[in-house]
């Protein structure tokens, strides 16, 4: 991974502008968000794959999603990268069918997680554009989300023309059960302990969002316990609900206590290369007992704005929102990673 410093400068500062404005509206003050149903959350399966068959109608009747909001396409399931001209095919079948109601996508495979150069749940969201991410792979900055850092839109279709999507992503049936009744327990859970760990590593190109570390730790350590980290060799972990670090593997995780709902990624080149990275696999945080994860499917350089801000993602869940809306605002530039996870948890609902 290497940083142009400029880029990274310019993308510091808007991180560090984003973040003075978010805390403003301290998050015991703010009124809670719209409710995102069932009734706007899309569901597209793989017919060609009999556990994206298995995982859409197991998600289907655990969240109760409207028959006309499953939405069967098919492509080879043993492909890791789609063409852009498969994938605009399929685009169009998807678009077709969706009712206007559907604001959110769910996407029940791990396999396929690239459009060429762009992440599967980017080009769902946007459609297949270049512009999102580096095809060139010159560590360049990306077109930036029209969605990311915004307070309290729980309508993205209907506000904006997108529908943000997320990889209800597992490599069999009993791992993705497990995700989907951990995401339906999470809901209104506030737990009464509960705990963050922001880790520092020894990796100096991967430990970059150290500086949002401190910031979020005296924005939001009223609201839950945050352990700010030095070493990154964390033993146990209890009562998690958010976990965030950067390394290519990322030691111990099994032996943490996770909450339902919880949210834990690590900084790296290929971890949303879900099933065949030769790095560590956002995957492996949910099969850990994690609900939601993110890793970049191409190199991404690291730069901030590509990966998620700890302080976006924990003050947004911690307002109410749902786990996708949390890890969606929170990547300024999302066109080089996956979101995978139960896309409804919400934890802190009210």
């Amino acid at each position: 991974m290497q940083t142009p410093l400029v880029a990274f400068i310019l993308i510091w500062l808007f991180h560090a502008l984003q973040m003075v404005g978010a805390a403003e509206n301290n998050p015991t003050d703010a009124q809670v968000p719209g409710q995102v149903t069932a009734e706007m959350m899309g569901v597209i399966l793989n017919s060609r794959d009999p556990l994206s068959v298995d995982i859409a109608d197991y998600y289907q009747k655990a969240r109760n999603i409207p028959e006309e909001n499953i939405i069967r396409i098919s492509f080879d399931p043993d492909k890791h990268v789609l063409s852009h001209e498969e994938f605009v095919k399929l685009k169009h079948e998807v678009d077709s069918r969706t009712p206007e109601e559907v604001q959110f996508y769910a996407l029940t495979w791990a396999n396929t997680y690239r459009v060429e150069c762009m992440s599967i749940t980017a080009a769902f969201t946007f459609g297949f554009d270049k512009a999102y991410s580096d095809c060139l792979q010159t560590c360049s900055r990306t077109k930036i989300s029209r969605y990311a850092y915004l307070d309290d839109l729980n309508q993205p279709y209907k506000k904006l023309g997108i529908r943000p999507s997320m990889m209800l992503a597992a490599e069999n049936f009993k791992d993705a059960k497990d995700l989907i009744d951990r995401g339906v327990a999470a809901d209104g859970l506030s737990p009464e302990t509960h705990e963050a760990y922001l880790v520092k590593t020894k990796d100096k190109a991967r430990n970059i969002r150290k500086t949002h570390y401190l910031y979020a730790e005296k924005t939001l350590g009223h609201l839950i316990n945050v352990f700010h980290i030095p070493t990154d060799r964390v033993t146990t972990a209890d009562y998690l609900m958010f976990y965030f670090t950067g390394a290519k593997s990322v030691y111990g995780i099994e032996y943490h206590d996770y909450l339902p709902g919880a949210i834990a990624d690590h900084l790296t080149s290929s971890a949303g290369q879900l099933t065949n990275s030769k790095q560590m696999s956002a995957l492996e945080w949910l099969k850990a007992g994690a609900t939601g994860s993110y890793g970049t499917v191409v190199e991404p350089c690291n730069h901030l704005g590509k990966f998620p801000n700890p302080f976006v993602v924990m003050d947004h869940y911690l307002k109410g929102h749902t786990l996708i809306e949390s890890y969606w605002k929170s990547v300024i530039m999302p066109g080089q990673g996956v979101f995978i996870g139960e896309p409804l948890a919400r934890p802190y609902g009210r």
